[in-house]
């Protein structure tokens, strides 16, 4: 038997003026796409943004369903729709942020399992890490990588694609 740890690293901000100029405006964008919103049943608005290799931006936000798991989070809406869009392009970067009947949730909002799952495979086909970017009122966290908010996906990418 061997016991292992797993060490999470992350970068906290308290204002997004001390964010890196890109990594603030693509979080603005995150912020503008909640505001698109489809969530009668929740109140739970969520926006993303992603920034693609060839400079390319994609927001998008939640959208719900009465059958509840036909609804799609805004991080695989961005994600998917820059895929399908520009499938040689990359992802760099990806801001979420979220609202609760129109109120900033204080603290930045993690993506779900699903999410970050598609995330992963999209670290995999790119061959580099995306930068996750989440933002919440009193503070911002930064992550350089899914494998810090998921340390063990599932991949199944044949050895040739990866």
């Amino acid at each position: 038997m061997k016991k292992k740890k797993l060490n999470i690293e992350y970068t906290e901000y308290y204002s997004d003026e001390a964010l890196p100029e890109d990594d603030a405006l693509l979080l603005k964008m995150a912020s503008e796409a909640s505001k698109s919103a489809y969530s009668p049943y929740s109140g739970f608005n969520v926006g993303a943004a992603v920034r693609l290799d060839n400079g390319e931006v994609i927001s998008a936000s939640n959208q719900e369903n009465a059958a509840y798991p036909s609804g799609l989070c805004a991080e695989r809406v961005a994600i998917f729709y820059a895929h399908a869009r520009y499938p040689e392009s990359a992802i760099n970067s990806l801001a979420v942020t979220a609202s609760v009947n129109g109120l900033p949730c204080e603290v930045p909002t993690m993506p779900c399992g699903a999410c970050r799952q598609v995330m992963a495979e999209s670290e995999a086909r790119a061959s580099k890490p995306i930068k996750i970017i989440m933002g919440g009122a009193r503070v911002t966290r930064v992550m350089e990588g899914v494998e810090h908010i998921l340390p063990f996906p599932f991949n199944n990418l044949p050895e040739s694609d990866k």
